[in-house]
């Protein structure tokens, strides 16, 4: 099929056909346009589309009708041509710049390519498997009845398994045969109940856990939930974070998206009770933004997105440095990729007493320093000094 002129359309529908693996969008009609190149790839589920800028790649997951859609709607508008590859064809659209349409699909061995994204899509090795009954993800509507992935709620399936990664990655350095634990600000509690089921029924520790949460009404249905489970070891109780008080020895903490200086309540909690293990997921970092100013770089506050990003980034930061204070381990994570969400730093603490005390005088003179330079003055700062 040689040069054939035909409607953008068509030519769209039959390259579906060949069920291609790979397909590039390139060649923009304006060196204006910010995406410069689109690169679709077949995924064991779906297409994975990434958009590159000159600086950065955007992903984006779809499904054989969104991948036509994508082609149609970019093709011609911002891009003239499209090269695409299934197992034994390669094919091609052009557009001149009168839009004229032309369609080539020639026989080609793509063994080496198709390893090439096989060996790409190689399948993950989730501590959450598919094909596993978890009843909490089937009622969450991320697995089905039967324990696979519903599609549409792959993400969220990766990002549950991210945060029990990052878990899992401490618990097993030692043996752990008991741990109580907070989750302050629970929520809806998708995540408690994933945490539960994780350490009790994979990793064999006896827990004792209790969520928090300010509405009743959550609080209610939650401990429906658990009882349904038949997790009995876990309750939710209605209640603030700041000032709650813990009814055993707490060993872990956990706050998921705890909205502003909720976050310092609670990691100000977790430290008090001494807590070895801190992994709490901020949220709506407003305060230092309300309050930061600078002579001496207003760069970065003159301009209200980089002043509100800048402000986010100094309050993790902040709160990183006053734990490592506080004598503990700490690392700042990435929790979910930036394509899907903008709060995608996890905090993870591990109390260290061994930790040096001029790593600990260093932390928080750093924060001193940052403070001063731009008017600040931390919530967690502040809970830590005066009762320091």
């Amino acid at each position: 099929m040689k040069n054939r002129a035909i409607t953008l359309k068509e030519t769209v529908e039959e390259l579906m056909r060949l069920s291609p693996i790979k397909i590039i969008i390139s060649n923009n009609v304006s060196k204006s346009l910010v995406v410069k190149r689109i690169q679709i790839e077949k995924k064991e589920r779906y297409y994975q589309a990434a958009s590159y800028t000159a600086t950065q790649v955007f992903h984006k997951n779809l499904d054989e009708e969104g991948v036509k859609r994508l082609c149609l709607d970019e093709l011609g508008e911002n891009f003239l041509q499209l090269n695409a590859w299934s197992l034994s064809e390669e094919a091609s659209i052009k557009l001149t710049k009168k839009r004229k349409v032309f369609f080539d699909i020639k026989r080609a061995d793509n063994k080496v390519l198709a390893k090439e994204v096989r060996n790409n899509n190689r399948k993950k090795n989730y501590i959450l498997e598919e094909g596993q009954v978890i009843e909490p993800l089937a009622d969450m509507g991320i697995f089905t009845a039967e324990g696979k992935v519903v599609n549409a709620m792959y993400d969220k399936y990766k990002q549950i398994n991210r945060f029990i990664e990052i878990i899992d990655d401490e618990l097993k350095k030692k043996i752990i045969t008991h741990l109580n634990i907070i989750d302050f600000g629970c929520g809806k509690s998708y995540l408690t109940f994933i945490v539960y089921y994780y350490l009790t029924r994979i990793k064999k520790i006896k827990v004792n856990m209790i969520g928090l949460d300010l509405k009743e009404e959550v609080i209610k249905k939650c401990n429906e939930a658990a009882e349904k489970y038949g997790y009995d070891t876990l309750s939710f109780e209605l209640g603030d974070i700041n000032g709650y008080y813990a009814p055993f020895k707490v060993d872990m903490v956990i706050t998921l998206h705890a909205c502003d200086r909720a976050t310092d309540f609670a990691i100000h909690n977790a430290i008090n009770w001494g807590a070895t293990y801190i992994f709490s997921v901020p949220c709506c970092q407003h305060e230092l933004n309300n309050q930061i100013r600078s002579d001496e770089f207003s760069l970065m506050t003159k301009y209200g997105i980089i002043k509100e990003r800048f402000s986010a980034l100094i309050t993790d930061a902040v709160r990183g440095n006053m734990l490592e204070y506080m004598g503990y381990n700490v690392n700042l994570l990435e929790f979910v990729d930036l394509s899907h969400t903008p709060k995608n730093i996890l905090i993870r603490a591990v109390k260290n007493p061994n930790k040096q005390k001029s790593v600990k005088e260093r932390a928080v003179e750093e924060v001193k320093r940052m403070m001063e330079e731009y008017g600040l003055s931390p919530t967690l700062y502040r809970l830590i000094v005066e009762k320091h």
